[in-house]
């Protein structure tokens, strides 16, 4: 097998998956990457110790396992450098703490996942960063909140359990012509369904631990850099000496394979169940980009290639004092749904969704937001599963 990959620039996705990110030449022809254990590299002598000019120095720096996995990212994401951390809240602290410093002044978007809103309340507070959140749909007017001292923007599309779009190129736009940095978590579309670089973003964030992993059996989260940005971020990588480990990233690099095909099965399924979900009378509304009625459906449309598993629905409810009790009888009536924190696996996930800590963005008040994960099971499954639920919430 010729070591030249030219043949993959062009390529389609699913046959980019299969072959980026380590040649089998390099290894006697082995399909897979072997994991490579380190912490201790020796040296040839003490000049080489000295200049360090051998490709890996220490565990913490490297290995070819872990190199493998961030050239595979790097050639998904079109960026100049990737990072390996333990888990996907990581992936978002690391660029923050590369990034700003005491007396800066960061904006995050009101949608944003909760442990990072936490982060941002207790530790960079703490540290003499100044936070404000901001309207996810703000676009461009997000000019009218960048100060003198604003350093960080932060983007996550869709939102967290409410799904609301924002426009990363307008956004990244109005930040850039005042020296911001843009990070995005990108976990829900993956670089598959949204290119985050292409868009203006500077940092693509993803939680690994999702779909990239797909079998709910690994956290790792990955951060990835343009030119400009990714000497800063590994300098920050490396001085905080987080490192993801070499048998996790083999375990994502194997995920990878298959995630095309799973991404577009957790697409098709989802959206059928959301559809199906929109015509039930005893659903307020569902919270889907992909569905016309959606309110930041354009914006998909128009930027992203497709959608991944997980959205949301309204279960209504009578009064404010049966919103917990109807959400919870629905859930624990559930029989093919988990019950469980995170998504991106292969099994059917719910959650009733907090959104006590919004600020700017309220969540609904006249019902209950369930989040759901919609897995690679039948969806006739799915639904009947479902309808089990609903008859119970009826009944409260």
């Amino acid at each position: 097998m010729s070591k030249s990959k030219d043949w993959l620039a062009s390529a389609g996705t699913d046959t980019k998956l299969c072959h980026i990110g380590y040649d089998p030449a390099d290894y006697h022809g082995f399909v897979n990457p072997p994991v490579v254990h380190a912490s201790t590299v020796l040296f040839p002598n003490a000049r080489a110790m000295e200049t360090r000019t051998q490709p890996y120095t220490y565990g913490t720096r490297g290995t070819p396992t872990t190199d493998a996995l961030c050239k595979a990212l790097d050639e998904l994401e079109g960026s100049a450098g990737t990072i390996l951390v333990p888990s996907g809240l990581a992936a978002i602290t690391v660029p923050f703490l590369a990034f700003l410093s005491a007396g800066d002044h960061a904006l995050i978007v009101d949608s944003v996942y909760s442990p990072c809103r936490h982060f941002c309340d207790t530790m960079l507070t703490r540290l003499g960063v100044e936070v404000e959140y901001y309207d996810p749909e703000i676009g461009s007017d997000i000019a009218r909140l960048i100060r003198p001292n604003t350093r960080l923007v932060h983007t996550e599309a869709p939102g967290s359990n409410t799904m609301e779009m924002q426009d990363i190129r307008a956004i990244s736009d109005a930040a850039h012509k005042h020296g911001c940095v843009v990070t995005i978590d990108n976990t829900w579309a993956t670089p598959l369904y949204f290119k985050a670089l292409d868009f203006g973003a500077d940092i693509s964030i993803h939680a690994a631990t999702k779909y990239p992993s797909g079998h709910s059996d690994i956290l790792m989260g990955t951060v990835s850099a343009n030119a400009k940005h990714w000497p800063v971020l590994k300098e920050a990588n490396i001085t905080l000496g987080i490192c993801g480990a070499p048998d996790d990233s083999y375990q994502i690099l194997r995920g990878l394979r298959t995630m095309g095909l799973r991404l577009e099965h957790h697409y098709k399924s989802a959206l059928s169940v959301a559809r199906w979900l929109e015509a039930r009378s005893d659903v307020d509304r569902v919270l889907h980009p992909a569905l016309e009625s959606f309110p930041g459906h354009a914006i998909w449309k128009r930027d992203f290639k497709g959608a991944s598993g997980v959205f949301s629905f309204v279960l209504p409810a009578a009064s404010r004092d049966k919103i917990k009790p109807k959400a919870h009888a629905f859930l624990d009536a559930l029989q093919l749904f988990g019950l469980g924190w995170s998504w991106g696996g292969y099994e059917s996930l719910a959650v009733l969704v907090n959104l006590e800590d919004r600020k700017i963005r309220k969540g609904p008040t006249d019902g209950a937001v369930i989040r759901l994960q919609i897995g690679l099971e039948n969806v006739e499954d799915i639904c009947a599963d479902l309808e089990r639920g609903f008859a119970a919430a009826a009944a409260v």
